[in-house]
């Protein structure tokens, strides 16, 4: 209204405008990415678009862990999933192609039973969320999470650290077998 006076619709249309922030924006734009992202993996007939694909939904996946200050885990997401797993796969799918000799072709033939259960877990998801009491505010931080997670795995967990390290360097060499060349 001009008068200055607000009714209460008014009063709670502009509360719901204030209460978008920029990091809802941000929410909801890397879950509608990860959503667009992971329906091409599954969608997309050409495996190596699917896997580009993945790589976009879990580089989302960790602006989501960003949004959230869990800075260790969104480098984690990129450095490991993002970069590695994608790069591995590449990696069996240009090999593959060339121990066959053509192009692999993904095909979804069931899509239809697949869509069903699909949407069956969804709700199912969104009925538990709905019921479930999620609190408003975000919790304060209870302190540097990436000092503690480093400390944690240079002094109680060295020893499983150092094994996937040496797991990674036998895969890395295991492929580098299988990916030369016999000529």
């Amino acid at each position: 209204m001009g008068d200055g006076h607000q009714t209460p619709g008014d009063a709670g249309a502009a509360q719901g405008r204030q209460g978008v922030t920029l990091e809802t924006a941000g929410f909801w734009g890397l879950a509608a990415v990860l959503l667009a992202g992971s329906l091409a993996v599954v969608l997309t007939k050409n495996l190596f678009h699917s896997v580009l694909y993945l790589a976009g939904a879990l580089v989302a996946t960790g602006g989501v862990f960003l949004l959230l200050d869990a800075a260790f885990l969104f480098g984690i997401q990129l450095l490991l999933y993002a970069g590695g797993v994608v790069t591995i796969v590449v990696f069996a799918i240009m090999l593959t192609e060339r121990l066959v000799g053509e192009r692999i072709r993904q095909t979804s033939r069931r899509l239809a039973n697949g869509a069903i259960v699909s949407a069956a877990v969804f709700v199912g998801i969104l009925m538990a969320v709905g019921q479930a009491r999620l609190p408003t505010e975000r919790p304060p931080l209870a302190g540097d999470v990436t000092r503690g997670l480093g400390e944690a795995l240079l002094t109680r967990s060295v020893l499983s650290f150092e094994l996937l390290a040496v797991l990674l360097v036998a895969a890395l060499l295991g492929a580098l077998y299988f990916a030369r060349n016999d000529d």
